[in-house]
Parts: C-alpha cells; sequence; structure tokens
C-alpha cells in the first residue's frame, strides 16, 4: 500500500538518546527547535507530547506555526501492588486521553514500562522469567488503564516493547486473545517485534482488525539475533548499532506495511532510537527523506 503523507509521523527520540544507550526525556531541545528541523525535513506530524506548561490549545497551535499536525502519543505503565501508585497510572492515562481528544487524535498507543534494572532489560527480546501469572497480572493491568482510556472517547493501542513484561509474540498474542477488541486495540512497533524474534507483518494479518496505529522501526536484524543467543542486555545491544534511519537497516518495512488492511486509516509513526548518523539532525532529515519517497 501508498503510504499517506498525511498519516505519517515522527517521534524524534533521536534527541533523548543518551551515551549509555538509554532514553533521557531531559536531554530533548526546546520544542520550537525540534519543530523547526522536522519542518525542515518535510514531515507534517509529531507523536504527540504536551509539555506540563502548555495547554493542548496551546500545543497545537504551536505545532501548526511550523505546518506540523499531532499524531498519537505513548502512554506506559508498570506492575506494582501500590494502590496510590495504580491510582497514578488510571490518573495520568485520563489527563493523556483527554489531551488526545483535545487534540483531534483518536489513538493513544499503550506499553508496559522499562527500568534500568529491570529482570528484562538485562536480558532483553527473549521472554525471560515468562510465567502465566505474571502475565496475566500484565493483561489485567493493561485492560483497566485500557478502559480508563476508552472512557475519554480515545483508543487505547497496545504496544509490545522489548525489556518489558510484554515484548515476545506469544506474549503480545495472549493479550490481544484475552482483552476483548472492543477494549483494547493494537499499535505495534514493527523493530521491537522482530528484536524479540516475531514476524510484525504476520501479527498485523492476524490482528488486522485492531490495528490502530503503529510505529516504523528499521534494524539489524542480524545483530538483533547474534545478541539474543549472546544475551547482551539491552544497552549493549542498542550501542551495539541495532537501530537505524527508515530504509538504512535491514527491516522488511515495505512487508510491514503492506501488511496493513487496504482500508487501514491509522498513522504511521517512524522513530529511531539512536539514530546511525552523527548528529540527531541528519538522523531527523534522513527520516523526511525516506518519508517523501514513499509518496
Amino acid at each position: 500500500m501508498k503510504i499517506r503523507q498525511d498519516r505519517l509521523a515522527i517521534n524524534p527520540l533521536q534527541w533523548v538518546a543518551s551515551a549509555d544507550g538509554w532514553i533521557d526525556p531531559t536531554l530533548a531541545p526546546p520544542l520550537d527547535q525540534q519543530l523547526t528541523v522536522i519542518h525542515d525535513a518535510g514531515i507534517t506530524a509529531l507523536h504527540s507530547a504536551v509539555p506540563g506548561d502548555m495547554t493542548p490549545q496551546e500545543y497545537a497551535a504551536r505545532l501548526a506555526a511550523y505546518g506540523v499536525s499531532p499524531a498519537p502519543g505513548y502512554l506506559s505503565v508498570r506492575l506494582t501492588d501500590d494502590a496510590a501508585e495504580r491510582r497514578t497510572f488510571r490518573d495520568t492515562a485520563a489527563r493523556v486521553a483527554r489531551q488526545h481528544a483535545e487534540l483531534g487524535v483518536p489513538t493513544v498507543f499503550l506499553a508496559m514500562g522499562m527500568a534500568k534494572d529491570a529482570e528484562r532489560v538485562a536480558r532483553p527480546a527473549v521472554g525471560h522469567l515468562s510465567e502465566r501469572e505474571r502475565l496475566e497480572r500484565v493483561r489485567d493491568l493493561l485492560a483497566e488503564i485500557a478502559g480508563v482510556i476508552r472512557a475519554e472517547g480515545i483508543i487505547p493501542a497496545f504496544h509490545p516493547h522489548v525489556g518489558t513484561w510484554a515484548e515476545t509474540e506469544p506474549e503480545t498474542r495472549f493479550i490481544l486473545d484475552t482483552v476483548d477488541s472492543s477494549l483494547l486495540g493494537f499499535g505495534p512497533d514493527m523493530g521491537h517485534l522482530a528484536w524479540a524474534g516475531a514476524d510484525p507483518a504476520q501479527l498485523v494479518r492476524d490482528y488486522a482488525d485492531r490495528v490502530a496505529s503503529v510505529h516504523i522501526k528499521d534494524l539489524d536484524l542480524g545483530l538483533a539475533a547474534r545478541a539474543r543467543e549472546a544475551g547482551w542486555d539491552y544497552r549493549k545491544t542498542v550501542l551495539a548499532g541495532l537501530w537505524s534511519e527508515p530504509g538504512h537497516g535491514s527491516a522488511d518495512i515495505e512487508g510491514f506495511v503492506g501488511a496493513l488492511p487496504d482500508d487501514f486509516d491509522g498513522w504511521l509513526i517512524v522513530e529511531v532510537d539512536r539514530g546511525a548518523r552523527p548528529t540527531p539532525e541528519e538522523s531527523v532529515r534522513l527520516c523526511g527523506e525516506w518519508a517523501a519517497r514513499q509518496a
């Protein structure tokens, strides 16, 4: 399928990739600086993340000043037995969903979160320490938060992510198969699924009626396989050069996009967690060049 340019966005993680292979949001340059680079790269939509000192209306106006539209953002939660923390997750989910509603963005990605010292960060992409009871708790938490998001009129799209308790293909299928489609959609990240050895295109075909929006991510599939076999941790794999700008790795982006339904109307959001280029600005420019070739 041909990619609609008005449904192609970027989540510019290049700017927040830290030297130790992690993601550090405090590294992000001012929003106007990001928007200038994104606009100059020819990209017309941005993963939504309303700053704490802006209203959704102010945020949308700032984006519009650069010819950029808001696209689906991202929300993560983690397993906890702390009731107060659970309430915080629900409150945050409601707030983010309301922001999306005010921005006119119908979908938000919903994932389990990571921590630097987590077991699956130390042994990622292989379903380390997998157990049914924990997976059921993950499922229940995602369903609970999805209900909060749905109550605000927004579609929560489950987003499997390496380094979390929902990363592999069997875990992805379990969650989608045991949470009703009227509650939880699907927001696959082709890069994270491929890193975990899954077939992202087949998952899209199997759950076509639930795919709300997707993340486009290129990577070195050979390196991912070697890292899984050798037991590398998350950051070592990333720092070894796992990710690349779209079209510069070995992922089957065309096959993944081609698996989307003919009537797919969701967003395709390009992410490069750590670019192969010397600067984030150059990486964003290459993302824009790839996007232009999809017209």
